[in-house]
């Protein structure tokens, strides 16, 4: 099916609307007829599977191994931790009755009410509960840690407002949930895990981040500490992009999940849980895609060259699709992903455009003229730059072009993400900067939730994180209440 290539509308017009036409008209995701939840198209899950692919590296080179644990999870086992079942009593999906009885009144369908289940299951939105259930059974001894378990799965949070991507009553993640015998152990876990999805983000995504501390009002229910990679789109709101959590002994007391140390001692087990979802996927497209499409980064573009014929007549297609098969196939040893376009049912033009649409990294036309003079348009989706190049060393040159694209689409973020965090001693300049400029405000703040919250009902601004990289440690004044504050912290709208 070709894609729909007209009337997008422009990012500086309606950057919510630009967005929402973006994902459909490039074949990501759609809207499906269960409310709330998507489709992912091929192409976008494409993409998705070449970020699952990645990190499921980098999660196996650190020592993980991926497992799978149910979709229900008994109602009852919320209730054990107290923090967890508060922060996501408004989520969840409740299973009551396990089958439906045809009405014999002509009334569609009807409960059965003799089918109630016993307990009621919650539909997963989250997996500590069920997997700390099951480490009881796993670990008794010191020699049983650490256990260090990923799972690919989807979640169920129910949403009243949606968005493709960003959020959505059901999507795809990952969820990483590990125990170990010290407090120490699960902290550098934590921690570890949190750079790995900055590296990740930065270096496949293209997309630069912020690690940090959450506040206590924005940490994951039940956790002791919650660790960030906060990202920012062009239209200068925050996206959460990953967390890491230390969750302390906060489940192992909820599921009395012991072991017993080197010297006999019973102890409470340490935990951690990190993940990132589908959610990646509107980061990756809000960071870098411009009013002609998606700018996709070559390590994530499910075609990194597209390859376009010019000709007259079939004998010539023949002659022009044999070349391009023939440089496509040196291009794939050397691990580029390549569509050779030889489709005659649209003209060359609409191919151009819907490449550009797609956000394929590099984009190649052959004409008789390029034939006959050993040359071949190059085209830049990042830059849409057009030259003539030599055939001669093309494969060379697309390859070391590559990561050229790569660096230069990070480092276009990262320069406007670095021009859009801005100081504010003031509420008067605080506010005038989530107005008129937007972005992250570098802001004093007395360590209060009290005034956090106040801060967030009067602008809608949120403390996306205390940072541990952008160290601003100084002695100050709280924007808000004046009081005394010893580090600034990054303040933002967001999704």
């Amino acid at each position: 099916m070709a894609v729909e290539l007209k009337d997008l509308t422009k990012v500086e017009d309606n950057y919510s609307k630009w967005y929402n036409e973006l994902v459909v008209k490039a074949g990501l995701a759609e809207n499906s007829a269960v409310r709330g939840c998507m489709v992912i198209k091929p192409y976008g899950y494409a993409i998705w599977e070449k970020m699952q692919r990645a990190l499921d590296d980098m999660f196996k080179a650190t020592g993980h191994e991926n497992a799978y644990f149910p979709l229900f999870i008994p109602k009852s086992f919320f209730s054990r931790e107290a923090s967890h079942v508060e922060g996501f009593a408004k989520e969840c999906a409740v299973v009551t009755h396990y089958r439906l009885m045809n009405s014999s009144q002509g009334e569609g369908v009807v409960v059965d009410p003799s089918a109630k289940l016993e307990e009621e299951l919650i539909v997963r939105p989250t997996s500590e509960t069920i997997i700390w259930n099951t480490y009881k059974n796993w670990i008794t001894s010191y020699r049983d840690l650490p256990i260090l378990c990923n799972q690919w799965a989807n979640v169920v949070r129910w949403e009243m407002r949606t968005r493709l991507f960003l959020r959505t009553a059901e999507f795809l993640w990952q969820e990483g949930h590990t125990a170990h015998a010290t407090s120490e152990e699960a902290q550098e876990e934590a921690m570890r895990m949190i750079r790995v999805y900055q590296d990740f983000a930065e270096n496949w995504m293209g997309v630069p981040v912020v690690v940090g501390h959450k506040s206590p009002n924005e940490r994951f229910a039940g956790a002791e500490d919650t660790l960030t990679i906060e990202a920012l789109m062009q239209d200068g709101k925050a996206l959460q992009s990953g967390t890491s959590h230390f969750l302390g002994q906060n489940f192992a007391k909820a599921f009395d999940v012991t072991y017993t140390t080197k010297e006999g001692k019973q102890e409470y087990v340490w935990a951690t849980s990190w993940g990132v979802s589908t959610r990646l996927m509107g980061a990756l497209i809000m960071a870098h895609s411009d009013n002609n499409g998606l700018v996709l980064p070559p390590k994530l573009a499910p075609i990194q060259v597209a390859m376009v014929p010019i000709y007259k007549g079939e004998e010539q297609l023949k002659v022009m699709t044999e070349k391009m098969e023939a440089i496509a196939a040196e291009l794939r040893k050397r691990g580029i992903s390549v569509k050779v376009d030889a489709r005659d049912n649209v003209r060359s033009g609409f191919k151009f455009a819907e490449y550009e649409l797609k956000g394929v990294p590099v984009r190649l036309a052959l004409g008789p003229r390029d034939l006959e003079n050993g040359t071949i348009e190059l085209a830049r989706r990042d830059t849409l730059s057009k030259e003539v190049v030599p055939q001669e060393g093309l494969v060379d040159r697309i390859v070391a072009l590559m990561d050229e694209i790569q660096t230069n689409i990070y480092q276009k973020a990262l320069d406007f993400r670095n021009s859009m965090i801005t100081k504010a001693d003031t509420w008067e300049e605080f506010i005038d900067i989530l107005d008129n400029k937007g972005g992250f405000v570098s802001a004093h703040w007395d360590g209060t939730p009290e005034t956090e919250q106040a801060i967030k009902d009067a602008t809608k601004a949120t403390i996306r994180c205390i940072p541990i990289d952008l160290v601003d440690e100084e002695e100050g004044k709280c924007i808000f209440s004046g009081k005394p504050s010893h580090r600034r912290v990054l303040f933002a709208r967001s999704y």
